[in-house]
């Protein structure tokens, strides 16, 4: 019998606290991740020919991949940067009973997705 899903991580940057803490709760109220974690980071970067060095928020969204393509386009559409970092982690492994947290917290299985 196979497990739950194994959760996919998704990572995306963003510029204030408030815009972070506002994309979480949005992000995890539609039930397109179980979890979201913000953490403050130091960016630099080039963009249009400069390079930059900004302070910015990482957020770690917790799901599983048949929920991905909803959950990026839920980031892009909420998101104020032209062209925001967005990328999936998979999991190489992860406790059965956190996968399945991660699994029915995100939508679950038999759940329909949120529009």
């Amino acid at each position: 019998m196979a497990g739950p899903p194994r959760p996919l991580l998704v990572v995306t940057t963003i510029g204030s606290r408030e815009e972070a803490l506002a994309l979480a709760r949005a992000i995890v109220d539609l039930r397109l991740a179980a979890c979201a974690q913000i953490e403050p980071i130091d960016s630099i970067y080039r963009w249009r020919e400069q390079v930059y060095e900004d302070a910015e928020f990482r957020l770690l969204f917790k799901t599983i991949a048949a929920h991905y393509p909803a959950l990026e386009a839920a980031i892009r559409a909420r998101h104020l940067y032209d062209l925001p970092a967005i990328h999936a982690i998979a999991t190489e492994a992860a406790d059965p009973v956190y996968a399945a947290w991660v699994a029915e917290n995100s939508g679950g299985a038999d759940r329909p997705m949120p529009a």
